[in-house]
C-alpha cells in the first residue's frame, strides 16, 4: 500500500496497489508545473486510489483539453494528472509518497530539456 499527502497536510491518500515503475519527465510543461527540473511520477490504476481526507481541496488545471494537472488549493502540491482518452488512469506526483515502496526510475522522457549535470544510475 502507497499513502501520500500534500505539503500542508489537507490532502491525504492511499493506493491499495504497488507501484510498479516511476518514471522522470523533463518537458517543459512538466518543469514549469512541477517548479522543478522536471516531474517524477507513475501511472496508477485510478480504481485502486482513493482519498482519506482533503478531496474537496483539490483543483484540476487544464493545460491542455485533454489533460488536467491536479493539485492542492490551499498549498499548491501537484497531486495526479490525468488525460480524456486514458480512462482509470492518474500519473500520481511520486514526491508527495509518504509511505510504501517507490521503485527507482527506469524511464526517462523529454530528455532533450533536462540538464546536463543529472544521470541515472
Amino acid at each position: 500500500m502507497i499513502k501520500g499527502q500534500c505539503l500542508c497536510g489537507a490532502v491525504q491518500y492511499q493506493y491499495q496497489g504497488e507501484i510498479e515503475n516511476s518514471i522522470l519527465c523533463y518537458c517543459t510543461d512538466c518543469q514549469q508545473a512541477q517548479g522543478a527540473i522536471g516531474g517524477w511520477n507513475s501511472p496508477l490504476d485510478q480504481t485502486q486510489f482513493e482519498f482519506i481526507s482533503g478531496q474537496e481541496q483539490l483543483k484540476e488545471y487544464f493545460h491542455t483539453p485533454n489533460k488536467a494537472r491536479v493539485f492542492c488549493q490551499n498549498c499548491a502540491s501537484p497531486i495526479y494528472s490525468y488525460r480524456k482518452d486514458l480512462p482509470n488512469i492518474i500519473r500520481l506526483r511520486l514526491g508527495t509518497v509518504t509511505a510504501g515502496n517507490i521503485p527507482a526510475p527506469t524511464e526517462e522522457f523529454f530528455t532533450e530539456h533536462k540538464p546536463n549535470f543529472i544521470e541515472l544510475s
